[in-house]
């Protein structure tokens, strides 16, 4: 039986630190054992321009522990208003990598974002040109879909158009959660991938749902049945360098959480690499953790694969992760994977 699994340090291509007193709390979390990350932009207000990436990223790199060689990657907010040529100066001068799609409406601080794509084709026509990565929350926002269906939905109103539209393009589809999102990106012919976070492959909606309303399981886009759940896990553990981790982590207050009309966000960076060799191991795919955490999404986006690796080795006895983690804007719930966690990740 394999008790100690060595890979190369992994990445997460989706992830959220905010800002300020959460900021300077939770980096450290997922520092610990990720090399890169790709760092979502839905501030308040958002990270709309060059100047605003550059500054933000500068925050990030203050908020490490001492000596941590982390490395945030910056992402700009796309809105109507976006101007194409700072967005291809951010990404010719190594400021940004990508550009963020938010339906406006879709999530957490995403007024500001887009609702009407031909609005910003002029962006997304210079970012082919340039190579440059369209990173989409690949939701529709009518009231009349379903909020379970509004990932299938997207596929065939914007993102399916979109590509026939400007087919050079490179999208990656982020946190996909449907058998819709794995369908999509294994029919296509190229220009296109897809990030899968921790969560959606260990709980599906009951968790939400099921012997009550659990705010600490809600996050956006929601989990789906347990057939979708299923998808992402053959994806994921596939070996297919399309599909690569991005955890979507995305610390709030737990008061926050727990109110009338919670936030949705589920803070997985603490326990993640013990979650992800749960679920491989049970897969029986551990020889496939490393291409999912540390090759794929490097690939993806054109980095090199980290020369440094972390190893997990499996205890006895369950790894024992805090309940919260104390930040300056009040304790944040760490995931509950409602599982014993046994593969402890160390540098």
């Amino acid at each position: 039986m394999t008790d100690t699994v060595t890979i190369r340090r992994p990445d997460d291509w989706h992830l959220h630190l905010r800002d300020g007193e959460m900021l300077e709390g939770v980096t450290p979390a997922s520092a610990r054992h990720f090399g890169r990350a790709i760092i979502m932009p839905n501030l308040v207000p958002p990270v709309v321009t060059k100047a605003d990436a550059a500054a933000y990223r500068a925050r990030i790199v203050s908020a490490l522990p001492e000596g941590s060689s982390f490395q945030p990657l910056m992402t700009l907010y796309l809105t109507e208003e976006t101007d194409p040529e700072d967005v291809a100066a951010a990404f010719e001068e190594k400021v940004a990598l990508a550009v963020k799609l938010y339906p406006a409406g879709a999530t957490t601080n995403s007024q500001s974002g887009v609702r009407d794509i031909d609005k910003v084709m002029n962006v997304l026509e210079r970012m082919a040109e340039i190579g440059m990565t369209f990173c989409v929350h690949g939701e529709v926002t009518d009231p009349e879909v379903d909020i379970f269906d509004r990932e299938a939905v997207f596929i065939e109103r914007v993102l399916e158009p979109l590509r026939e539209r400007l087919p050079q393009l490179r999208v990656t589809m982020e946190h996909i959660t449907t058998q819709n999102g794995v369908d999509y990106v294994t029919g296509a012919d190229g220009n296109i991938a897809a990030s899968i976070t921790t969560h959606h492959l260990m709980i599906n909606r009951n968790a939400i749902l099921a012997g009550g309303i659990r705010p600490h399981y809600y996050c956006l886009p929601v989990a789906k049945r347990e057939r979708h759940r299923l998808a992402l896990r053959q994806a994921a553990t596939s070996g297919d360098p399309r599909f690569f981790l991005g955890t979507d982590s995305a610390p709030h207050p737990t008061d926050a959480k727990e109110t009338a009309c919670g936030c949705a966000g589920i803070f997985t960076a603490p326990n993640t690499m013990s979650c992800l060799a749960h679920v491989f191991e049970e897969e029986g795919a551990l020889g496939q953790l490393e291409g999912f955490t540390s090759r794929h999404g490097a690939e993806w986006y054109g980095l090199p694969v980290s020369e440094e690796t972390i190893t997990l080795a499996k205890q006895t006895e369950p790894v024992a992760y805090p309940a919260t983690v104390e930040t300056g804007a009040g304790p944040v719930t760490v995931f509950d994977p409602m599982v014993p966690l046994y593969w402890a990740a160390s540098a």
